[in-house]
């Protein structure tokens, strides 16, 4: 009942969208929501939790003999969601599948909704970077939209991304920038390898002064600065990426984050060194079609070990920045 009433209420709005804008103007695509997450312990969560186990196993001592430990039939029905700082294991390992179920729904229902009344539509959501399991602060952090599985419901695949891979990147270095672009690469093919298009929605970073987040902590970054760091994320991801939108046009001073500085104009509409740089790649776009992924040689990121176990997770990130150095962040583009 509560499921019709919410797919009735997005039917609604959604009908009401297409016809405000029809004819009007053109809607590119449908972003369901811009970085969904699903929450780790909610009162729904708690409920839908244990028939989400009873569903798959059917019975306790099924659950049991898969968790390795013993679960009662009414430890079935009632049972909790694992703690945040919980040890990596089957259960955890469930926990993050229903998480992704839910995910799924979330997003299967929005899709029907639009369908219903927009049917030549398509349809993206602006996933969050920690979609991809390599730059977590445990398995709490992972935002159960897994891409492989989103990409069934979505005509093309959005990931948002920005360099964090050691702390928030203040153009420390080589080594510094070569982390935050392989982290950028693993994130950009694993999205990549579900078979849909992908477009980086939100890339960027901050040049041409000193930010005034943080109590101004953060080092000024010069616009050539910035000019490099945001070229080297489209080269290095182009062929597995479509697309690129940077975040964001223009400077917004006051505005809180790396939004102050990330434009490609400065606030008074000057081009900023980025600006002419955007300008340049996308004169290259448009003068050849878009490069094949280059051939790279990458380990494998096992994902179901990555969701539940940091220390694994934390070891394929190094593993992978060493094969991404190992060739120089090989690039389509060159």
């Amino acid at each position: 009942m509560a499921e019709a009433k919410i797919l009735s209420a997005l039917e609604q709005f959604w009908t009401l969208l297409a016809a405000r804008y029809r004819g009007r103007s053109v809607i590119f695509a449908y972003e369901l929501l811009n970085e969904p997450e699903v929450g780790w312990d909610t009162v729904a969560m708690r409920q839908q939790w244990p028939a989400w186990l009873l569903k798959k196993y059917g019975a306790a001592a099924r659950l049991s003999e898969a968790w390795g430990r013993p679960v009662g039939q009414a430890d079935l029905e009632a049972i909790a969601p694992p703690a945040k700082d919980a040890p990596p294991g089957k259960s955890l390992l469930d926990y993050q599948l229903f998480r992704e179920d839910i995910a799924d729904q979330w997003t299967r229902r929005q899709v029907a909704a639009i369908r219903s009344v927009d049917p030549q539509a398509l349809v993206t959501t602006g996933l969050i970077q920690w979609s991809v399991p390599l730059c977590l602060a445990g398995p709490f952090h992972y935002s159960a939209f897994r891409p492989s599985r989103q990409a069934a419901l979505l005509d093309f695949l959005e990931v948002h991304f920005y360099p964090l891979a050691t702390g928030f990147y203040e153009y420390q270095g080589e080594e510094s920038e070569q982390r935050n672009l392989a982290y950028l690469e693993c994130v950009t093919r694993e999205v990549a390898r579900c078979g849909k298009p992908v477009v980086i929605g939100e890339f960027g970073w901050y040049g041409g002064g000193r930010l005034a987040i943080d109590g101004g902590r953060h080092p000024a970054a010069t616009e050539d600065q910035q000019a490099r760091w945001c070229r080297a994320a489209v080269e290095s991801t182009a062929g597995w990426a479509t697309g690129w939108l940077n975040w964001s046009f223009h400077d917004h001073p006051g505005a809180g984050d790396v939004t102050e500085l990330i434009g490609l104009l400065a606030p008074d509409e000057r081009v900023k060194a980025w600006g002419r740089a955007f300008h340049e790649l996308s004169g290259k776009l448009q003068a050849r079609p878009l490069p094949p992924a280059p051939s790279v040689k990458r380990p494998a990121l096992d994902w179901d070990r990555n969701i539940t176990d940091r220390r694994a997770m934390d070891a394929f990130r190094e593993s992978y920045f060493q094969a991404f150095k190992a060739d120089a962040g090989q690039s389509a583009w060159h």
